[in-house]
């Protein structure tokens, strides 16, 4: 089951690399009796909807706990507060961020999965999320940001009943753009710090017209990531995997539920202005 996104091809069993074990064509598994189909015997607990469901909760919980935590701590703003006064905030942002893509990129990479690692990546991107949070509701006119939390549930409800109730098949080629498509947006975010040093950002990342293409993309591209994250989660308690691999699903999810808030608070900035 070889995977062309990053988060899921370090794990070996995602990939059909389990040592010993012989694996069967993924047509022929069953999913009543998990890690039976691939000709080995369960040894250790196997990840399951449960064991997802619950992981993938906790890594949110702590997103929204730390953020609430920052938009607490941090100094409030107008749109009077001077950029001095708006450092607190704007180094919680940077540090934050900053972190959190490190320990992204560590833990889509890594081959076997740190639950502490995921957490402190959720924690990390609740410091992020908070101060960014707090500055759009500061300085744009309606409650923006409820609007954009209660979105991003709306879209992750609405993406997997579309999933399940249109038995969505995910194919090859599709997960190759999806991935291509991710990496891109990264490419982009880069080009747009790179040039923001020497004050020659074009805007891609900001809310204007040219951000909303991007933001739009963004959206779309996260309602994507949803539908991989789904049909790795179908595969893996069908492939009878090691409970462990729960934490890679759980990361994988609320870094798609984090590109999906960010990008629905943009365009509803974008549309509360006069």
């Amino acid at each position: 089951m070889q995977s062309n996104n990053p988060i899921f091809n370090r794990s070996p069993q995602f990939n059909g690399q389990g040592g010993q074990q012989t694996y069967a064509d993924p047509s022929q598994w069953d999913i009543s009796q998990p890690g039976q189909a691939m000709g080995y015997a369960p040894t250790t607990e196997r990840m399951t909807i449960d064991s997802v469901v619950q992981r993938t909760a906790m890594s949110i919980g702590v997103v929204i706990a730390v953020a609430m935590a920052t938009w607490i701590l941090t100094p409030d703003v107008s749109t009077a507060t001077t950029q001095a006064d708006l450092s607190p905030l704007m180094a919680a942002v940077t540090i934050g961020a900053l972190g959190a893509f490190a320990l992204s990129m560590v833990n889509s990479f890594k081959r076997v999965v740190s639950p502490a690692l995921v957490l402190a990546f959720a924690a990390l991107e609740g410091v992020a999320l908070g101060g960014l949070s707090k500055l759009f509701n500061s300085f744009y006119e309606g409650n923006i940001v409820m609007g954009a939390v209660i979105g991003t549930f709306a879209a992750f409800a609405g993406t997997l009943a579309a999933y399940k109730f249109f038995n969505i098949k995910v194919s090859g080629k599709f997960r190759m753009f999806v991935t291509a498509a991710v990496f891109g947006m990264i490419g982009l975010a880069v080009m747009e710090l790179v040039l923001g040093l020497f004050s020659a950002q074009i805007g891609l990342f900001g809310v204007s017209g040219l951000g909303m293409v991007t933001a739009f993309g963004g959206l779309i591209l996260g309602v994507f990531m949803l539908i991989l994250d789904f049909d790795f989660v179908e595969r893996g308690v069908a492939a009878g995997l090691e409970e462990r691999e729960s934490w890679r699903a759980a990361f994988a999810m609320t870094v798609s539920l984090v590109w999906i808030y960010t990008n629905l608070l943009r365009i509803l900035a974008f549309f509360s202005q006069d």
